[in-house]
């Protein structure tokens, strides 16, 4: 019996796809042995954790289910050595860890696949020079032993594996859904657009601001929100253990692109709705007599540029209305909740 634990989340989906596919990959590699495998969603621990914590609270729950061998997929970043950790498999737990953000967001559940297949032939003892095909990047000239016996580490190199680790976790949150999961800060950028357009006075801003002015409208229009998304819903973490504060650093560096990326896509969206808005509602001859001179095509986009971007300076605003728990719903997409993980974890301890 195989049991595949997955953290609450996107693993949890990544790890029910899993389960159909991996019978039949891992019968083919191993055909003498029958396999059944067991999904459970559990958080195992609170973030931030290392690995060898995460293998640790994995064993535990292997022992209770009475399973032959583990593998858990966690959202967290795990590094070693400032490298990140894509796998870890320790043969005398008869657990195996992989991170899903570590294999970066390109073809992530295909690549899940294959290493959950290859930690199990490293818990059963199989080694044939294929961890490097399966786990990513050059993986095979780093592999790092750790202290407990029978346990290895798979990790990247610090660049390339660093710039990876923190693409899979902004592309894990989905930040271009941002704005869908903010209602308020919507709906009020939709307001300010529509003020914007149907404004004379609005217009003759528009016409006067000059393309640096506008772009620096834009900037502001980018970070302001970012910067009241943060401080409203204390979303910087915190951590006054030593061992976390990289995670942290990463946490906070994927909170912070995870929301640039959703209000830039937030942006694009409004300027073409805003732009489409502009022609259709606007009549070259009333804005031309607005601005005293003959309007182009240029005159319409570049108030659609303004508009849109004084509505998502507005909607700064309106993300300041949001409960922090929206923010967190809108924003995270793979990170478990650590209410949740608080909770599972009093309830293993009581059960042991």
């Amino acid at each position: 019996m195989l049991g595949l634990i997955a953290a609450p989340g996107t693993a949890s989906e990544v790890a029910a796809e899993l389960a159909l596919d991996l019978p039949s990959r891992l019968a083919a590699r191993f055909p003498e042995v029958s396999w059944r495998v067991d999904v459970v969603a559990d958080p195992l621990v609170v973030p931030p954790a290392p690995d060898a914590e995460i293998i640790a609270a994995a064993r535990e729950l292997l022992l209770e289910r009475g399973w032959d061998l583990a593998v858990c997929l966690t959202d967290l970043p795990l590094r070693a050595q400032r490298r990140p950790v894509v796998a870890h498999a320790s043969a005398s737990h008869a657990v195996a860890l992989i991170s899903l953000p570590a294999l970066g967001p390109l073809r992530q559940r295909h690549r899940v696949a294959d290493a959950a297949v290859q930690m199990v032939a490293r818990l059963l003892g199989a080694r044939d020079g294929t961890d490097d095909r399966v786990l990513g990047r050059r993986v095979e000239q780093l592999v790092a032993e750790t202290p407990d016996a029978g346990s290895v580490r798979f990790t990247t190199r610090v660049l390339a594996g660093n710039v990876q680790l923190l693409l899979g976790m902004v592309t894990a949150n989905r930040p271009w859904r941002l704005a869908l999961g903010l209602s308020r800060a919507l709906v009020v950028s939709l307001a300010t657009v529509a003020f914007a357009l149907v404004t004379q006075d609005m217009w003759r801003i528009g016409e006067s601001l000059g393309a640096r002015r506008a772009a620096v409208l834009m900037a502001l229009a980018v970070a302001v929100p970012v910067v009241t998304l943060v401080a409203t819903a204390n979303l910087w973490e915190r951590s006054a253990d030593p061992r976390a504060r990289q995670q942290v650093v990463l946490f906070n560096l994927t909170t912070v692109l995870t929301l640039a990326i959703g209000i830039v896509s937030l942006y694009v969206a409004l300027a073409a709705l805003t732009g489409v808005g502009a022609l259709v509602l606007v009549p070259p001859s009333v804005l031309s007599a607005a601005v005293d001179h003959e309007v182009s095509f240029a005159d319409y986009m570049r108030l659609a540029w303004v508009a849109t971007s004084l509505g998502v300076l507005a909607g700064a605003l309106g993300a300041g209305l949001e409960s922090d728990e929206a923010v967190r719903a809108a924003a995270y997409r793979s990170w478990p909740d650590v209410e949740t993980e608080d909770a599972a974890q009093r309830d293993r301890a009581g059960r042991t």
